[in-house]
């Protein structure tokens, strides 16, 4: 997995890909249409940021390359990929509880705050690619 060039795209399977954690400098692309929402990403080394119609999506310290985001009712899912290890934030339900997988091994269930917000930390290494499933209690 290599990181996406073109900052945020449309992957054919319906699902999108983000992030670039090589770029020195912060990088924005806003108003990216996709299945009738506006998306925005910035990313650069130190951080990768998604919006949906300005609502929180994901965010990552350091900066991380995601590829095949899925959001539904009751799964996100995703790959990502980063120099070193990051601190996930993903936006889910408020005051819900959710089982978290990093390549299918169950690391607990955790529930979010009354934002929504879901944290969890991801050992990376440059090239390897970690899969991240939250599934819904």
């Amino acid at each position: 997995m290599a990181v996406v060039k073109e900052l945020l795209r449309a992957e054919n399977d319906g699902t999108l890909s983000f992030g670039n954690y090589e770029l020195d400098a912060k990088k924005k692309l806003g108003d990216f249409e996709f299945k009738g929402n506006l998306y925005k990403v910035k990313t650069y080394r130190e951080i990768t940021k998604l919006e949906c119609n300005e609502t929180f999506v994901y965010e990552s310290v350091p900066g991380t390359a995601v590829r095949n985001l899925r959001i539904t009712d009751q799964e996100i899912s995703f790959s990502v990929e980063g120099p070193e290890d990051a601190e996930i934030t993903v936006g889910a339900a408020e005051n819900t509880e959710y089982q978290v997988l990093l390549d299918d091994v169950n690391v607990g269930h955790m529930t979010t705050n009354m934002g929504g917000k879901l944290s969890f930390s991801v050992e990376l290494s440059e090239g390897k690619s970690v899969s991240v499933k939250i599934v819904k209690v």
